[in-house]
């Protein structure tokens, strides 16, 4: 593999617009931050080394067996953080970028195009919250101090900082995409003189030193490799991107299944879903790497850890033939998880996913499966054993591989006639992830506050009452608002401030309402909104009843310590009877049963 020779950046961004540079469809996408393009044009200016890039020289007939991507030029968080697929392959002999994609994509958007990302404090629903900004060199001088150790003020802005600026001061700043376009120098000093700048030497000079860096200074370097074996080219990729932690395995392997798929583009399918998926119902926050892991699972691969070897050629065509179905599958489980009232602020598992798809899938359910009444026992026993895996810790933390795989034997074995819940908590507890508590488990849930994520759950499975598929918020019984420290002084509880802040946001102060009752509740306490909205005896004492509340709802705050005791021993009942509390003598029983410590210790390696 011999270097080539040293080349200008100019000259490189050259060979990107004319696509005679590009992407293997093995390359991850472009996963740089804006201040990282900030460092690279420092050090560019610095004339500091940017390193080597590692490139294969693709011939036509080679092209013809893989996929390529063309380089980013405009980048949007929103709407184009997707590399452009290349529609037909390469005519000609082309260079692709196996190490350095992501600095020379820094290098196209910041000479050729823009950086969108999200404005602070806006909605990630709307474009115009997404403004395109250009890179600019502030020529008026260098960086003022800074923790980065930046030399150069180089800042992305958008056209309203720009107008917002004194037309004098707007004159320096100076868009560095100008610089690329001025083939000769000359061209850039007459930029500078219509900006009324030109004869500021220092500005003047910072500006043809950034010239210079771009189309002089020869700071590219291509070490090449000829060989048109892929597999070789493969393995070359794997030891070079798999050396560091900066690249995700999964990262690695979707690019390998984008190789290897033949009639469908796997990267493109895979972020498709993860984005589709993740607008359902309130938003969710799945990745790609539990898309990828539910495919393995889904698909039957006997091996589901993310390594090399599982990722073969047959393998992936086995993925790719059920991919439909497995998109499918996973549809429908996430929309189930939304009639559940999760979304990606209360699910704290994401993994949980993959057995209930993979029970859909192997029944074939479709969308219909989520409200069919024939099929309301079911969906219910799903509901119980997510809620359920949800608020017990570590069941979806080490030991994943092993745990869906088991899980997987038990679904497509007892699956057939209905959720096989009892064999599946079974099968948990013998590898050390029972469902049942211990009373230490019980007290540390009724301990949970307002805002854990596992506080939804909980409150769904205490109140299986409610109607998730309507959207609730997890609320206060007793008003917050009501129970600030001035407001306890006021009522002559400063003895009893610490202990009532301490309560005022933990289980047994709260509850699930649905979004239109809890804006009308407000700030009343208990007693006031019951005796307001519920004039019916039957109809408040069955709303007590339901929702585990202490007969003598407290009217102010004086009362609240009171009531708070009274609905965490009711509460404390409840989850012993849900959670099936087991017996000191039956840990033992269940500490024998745990997996070897080789599976319990097994790690998802790349080799």
């Amino acid at each position: 593999m011999p270097y080539l020779p040293e080349t200008t950046i100019a000259v490189a961004l050259r060979e990107v617009a004319d696509g005679g540079l590009v992407l293997p469809a093995i390359q991850r996408e472009f996963v740089w931050r804006p201040d990282q393009v900030v460092r690279l044009f420092d050090s560019v200016m610095r004339g500091y080394p940017i390193g080597s890039f590692l490139s294969w020289k693709v011939t036509p007939e080679t092209a013809k067996q893989f996929k390529f991507y063309g380089f980013l030029k405009k980048f949007s968080e929103y709407d184009a953080r997707h590399n452009p697929q290349l529609d037909t392959p390469p005519s000609r002999d082309v260079t692709a970028v196996l190490d350095g994609q992501q600095r020379i994509t820094s290098l196209n958007i910041g000479l050729r195009g823009t950086f969108a990302w999200k404005r602070k404090y806006t909605h990630a629903r709307f474009r115009e919250n997404f403004p395109d900004r250009t890179l600019y060199l502030n020529l008026s001088g260098k960086a003022a101090e800074n923790a980065a150790g930046l030399e150069y003020d180089f800042r992305w802005l958008e056209p309203a900082q720009l107008t917002a600026m004194p037309e004098e001061e707007r004159a320096y700043w100076l868009p560095v995409p100008k610089v690329h376009e001025a083939e000769k120098l000359m061209e850039l000093l007459l930029e500078l003189s219509r900006r009324g700048v030109a004869n500021d030497v220092s500005a003047a000079g910072m500006a043809g030193q950034l010239w210079e860096r771009i189309h002089a200074h020869n700071s590219i370097q291509f070490f090449q490799e000829t060989d048109q074996d892929i597999e070789r080219v493969l393995d070359i990729f794997i030891r070079v991107n798999s050396g560091g932690t900066a690249l995700a395995y999964s990262d690695l392997l979707l690019s390998i299944a984008t190789a290897q798929w033949k009639d469908r583009d796997a990267r493109q399918e895979v972020h498709g879903l993860v984005d589709e998926l993740n607008s359902m119902g309130a938003g969710f926050a799945f990745s790609k790497d539990l898309i990828l892991k539910s495919g393995l699972v889904l698909a039957g691969i006997p091996d589901i850890g993310f390594k090399v070897k599982n990722f073969t050629t047959e393998n992936m065509a086995k993925l790719a033939d059920q991919w439909d179905d497995i998109a499918a599958s996973l549809r429908v489980a996430v929309g189930l998880f939304s009639d559940f009232g999760l979304s990606g602020a209360s699910l704290s598992a994401n993994s949980v996913l993959i057995p209930v798809a993979q029970y859909l899938h192997q029944r074939q359910a479709t969308q219909a499966y989520r409200e069919e009444p024939r099929s309301a026992g079911d969906r219910a026993a799903i509901k119980k054993w997510v809620l359920r895996s949800l608020i017990m810790p570590g069941i979806w933390g080490s030991g994943l591989d092993v745990l869906l795989r088991a899980i997987r034997d038990v679904i497509v074995k007892a699956g057939p006639s209905g959720f096989p819940t009892e064999e599946l908590e079974r099968t948990m507890a013998a590898r050390g992830k029972s469902l049942r508590a211990s009373p230490e488990l019980v007290n540390s849930l009724l301990e949970l506050r307002y805002g854990d994520a596992r506080a939804f759950p909980l409150l769904a499975l205490l109140f299986d009452h409610v109607n998730t598929r309507n959207q609730h918020h997890v609320d206060h019984v007793f008003p917050a608002a009501r129970l600030k420290a001035v407001a306890l002084r006021q009522a002559g509880l400063s003895d009893d401030e610490s202990a009532i802040v301490d309560r005022k946001d933990r289980l047994p102060n709260l509850e699930l309402l649905e979004g239109l009752e809890n804006i009308s509740k407000s700030a009343r306490t208990p007693a006031e909104w019951a005796s307001e909205t519920m004039a019916d005896p039957s109809a408040r004492s069955a709303y007590i009843s339901r929702n585990l509340l202490p007969a003598d709802l407290p009217a102010g705050v004086t009362e609240f310590l009171k009531f708070y005791g009274a609905r965490h021993e009711l509460l404390r009942g409840r989850l012993v009877e849900i959670l099936g509390v087991q017996a000191d003598n039956e840990s033992e029983v269940l500490e024998d049963a745990l997996p070897p410590l080789d599976e319990a210790l097994e790690t998802e390696q790349l080799l």
